[in-house]
């Protein structure tokens, strides 16, 4: 067994009063103020040769004192970089500025960070305030503040685990996928990958539109061993990829969860929500606020192509899926090469108003997993602008008559698209002068929006870096209590974009008792409707439904006019789906389709076998596939 850590600072005589683990990550201590500034020829020249991460620190010892590095760094960061906060990190020797404009903060090629450190010996962190105050990023930003010295020893532990056998050379023999959830059906993905050194979790989702144990992954089978596994990977914040996330916290896994920060802020968020929902239907959660917490503390966040390992056998990056805020295709690279999985999980291969298009192009990649949402023959999207122009059409008509619109939104990616789209139509006039209305948790997920720009599409970041934010324009009201509720519901035709995009839960339910008996009122459902939902029921042309009423059940008539419009989906459609295996590179040996309704999963199968020729698979949930 090779001990990385004591190769490197053999070769830095006797510069290094403490080496640790933080990930993947190292991270070297020294108290010799003459290196920390000067010492990193040397580091680099270290870097080359193990090809691993490595990070000079200052030792606590020779730390400068916090309340003088506090005024220095306001001293030298420009004032209108407007600095929020400044959070000392004490344990790993970090400062967090956190500042409405963090490039300012950064300077020309990192020339002021460089300054900060020299002067003060610590090492700056930059985070971007939200432009909408967001008390869940504040939150877990707190949790991980708050547990600095716990959040240091675990990512250590997560470090010695990956190197105890560090050894690149090194081939493994097999690679096994086990589908716990998601295998030909919407909802509950889930995906155990193994290998002779590693057990790693894909998504842990619930399908909300189901009953029962149908509602989640299988974890009791003999494969699924909580305590031998290793490590999650969340591709993307919906629920269906990661709403029983912290029930795992709460079964007693306390290894690392992979995603990127804004996944990590909006999964705690849908999780709270979550509690939320189950206590109105007087039901008891799956598990708590603590348990959320305890995701948030075991999380390590990654940017878009940033490699990492994340086992002995591991190498994980994340790309962009074009599906939601910092959704991820996630790319593994296992066993040093000797295979490499693409599970891209949900993806949009179209600009959207919102994303750039997913990625096409990887390193390697010998399987990949799609989705097949809309996969069948019969889910061509229309182009763009005419979906859009319909979308516009549908609700002007119905405001013209005196009605209101209600659209049902998933409060990640669909709702932030509508919100655009209809901005847009708003300043250009071809929208009606009427109120739209934001309610849900809509209003929370834009904040987060706000906190991470340069995960949205280039249009959209440069209109937040300029100061023309869309998702603060004036034209929205959000509505936050059960009486500004009740003004919207009995005042005049307006547009309410509410959660959830399912009518399971929430307050488009609310709405949608209210207006279905008004033959001038509008549902337009822009996003999947899960079998055995609400949405699904009233979108396939029911005349009443059954709801409870003030704790009575009543039966409530659909006269109001119900439209879909799938082409304005965050999903890829059919025509999508081919053209991003047309474009991938390299090209797969192996496609394995999911996430999908059975036909439409079997529709895609066949069609990509007869385009690309190669093996392509539809497992089932609970089914085995040996990858190599």
């Amino acid at each position: 067994m090779t001990d990385i850590l004591k190769s490197i600072t053999s070769q830095l005589e006797g510069k290094i009063s403490e080496a640790n683990f933080e990930g993947a990550n190292i991270v070297l201590y020294t108290k010799n103020e003459e290196f920390f500034k000067n010492g990193e020829g040397k580091i680099k020249s270290i870097v080359e040769q193990i090809r691993k991460r490595i990070e000079l620190r200052s030792d606590i010892e020779i730390l400068h004192d916090k309340d003088k590095v506090e005024a220095e760094i306001r001293e030298i960061i420009p004032k209108e970089a407007e600095i929020t906060n400044i959070i000392f990190d004490v344990q790993r020797s970090i400062v967090v500025i956190e500042a409405k404009k963090p490039g300012m903060v950064i300077g020309k090629q990192g020339s002021i960070l460089e300054e900060i450190r020299r002067t003060t010996l610590w090492t700056p962190q930059v985070q971007r305030s939200p432009a909408i105050k967001s008390q869940i990023t504040e939150n877990i930003r707190a949790v991980l503040y708050d547990n600095t010295n716990y959040r240091r020893k675990f990512l250590n532990s997560v470090g010695k685990k990956i190197y105890e056998e560090w050894n690149p050379e090194k081939v493994e023999e097999w690679v096994r996928l086990t589908v716990l959830g998601g295998g030909r059906q919407v909802g509950r993905s889930s995906f155990l990958l193994q290998t002779p050194k590693s057990r790693i979790l894909l998504d842990c989702g619930i399908d909300v539109a189901s009953q029962g144990s149908d509602k989640f992954p299988y974890f009791d089978i003999p494969e699924f061993d909580i305590n031998r596994l290793d490590a999650v990977i969340i591709g993307h914040a919906h629920l269906d990829h990661v709403g029983l996330l912290p029930y795992l916290y709460k079964m007693g896994y306390k290894g690392p969860v992979y995603m990127t920060p804004p996944t990590r802020d909006i999964a705690a968020l849908l999780a709270l929500d979550f509690i939320g929902v189950a206590y109105k239907q007087a039901a008891t959660p799956l598990f708590s606020s603590t348990d959320i917490k305890e995701m948030v503390k075991h999380s390590i966040c990654l940017n878009y192509n940033e490699v990492t390992d994340i086992a002995p056998d591991v190498r994980l990056t994340f790309y962009n899926s074009g599906h939601v805020l910092g959704g991820s295709l996630v790319h593994l690279n296992i066993g040093n090469g000797l295979h490499n999985l693409v599970y891209a999980g949900d993806f949009k291969y179209a600009r959207s108003r919102l994303l750039d298009p997913a990625i096409a192009s990887f390193p390697r990649a010998e399987t990949i997993i799609t989705e097949s949402t809309y996969g069948s023959k019969n889910d061509i999207f229309p182009p763009r602008i005419e979906c859009e122009e319909k979308f516009l059409d549908l609700v002007n008509k119905a405001i013209d008559r005196g009605g209101k619109v209600l659209i049902p939104e998933l409060g990640l990616g669909r709702a932030q698209e509508t919100m655009l789209i209809l901005e847009d139509a708003m300043k250009t006039g071809k929208l009606k002068q009427v109120p739209i209305f934001i309610d849900g948790m809509i209003w929370d997920i834009n904040a987060i929006h706000t906190a991470y720009p340069d995960f949205l599409s280039n249009k959209v970041r440069i209109d937040v870096f300029q100061d023309k934010n869309p998702f603060v324009s004036d034209i929205f009201a959000r509505v936050a209590s059960p009486q500004e509720r009740r003004n919207v519901i009995e005042g005049g035709p307006c547009i309410v974009l509410a959660t959830s995009g399912m009518l399971v839960g929430g307050a488009s339910v609310e709405y949608f008792r209210e207006f279905a008996g008004n033959k001038n009122n509008i549902i337009i459902f822009v996003c999947y409707q899960g079998q055995g939902s609400l949405g699904r029921i009233v979108q396939e042309g029911a005349k009443e439904t059954r709801m409870m009423v003030d704790g009575k059940e009543e039966t409530i008539k659909i006269n109001f006019q119900v439209e879909t419009l799938e082409g304005l989906s965050a999903h890829a459609g059919r025509n999508e789906l081919i053209s991003f295996f047309n474009n991938v590179r390299p090209k797969p040996k192996r496609i394995l389709i999911n996430h999908g309704e059975v036909s439409k999963s079997l529709d895609l199968a066949a069609a990509l076998y007869k385009l690309n020729h190669v093996e392509t698979n539809v497992p089932r949930t609970l089914e085995t596939v040996r990858l190599r």
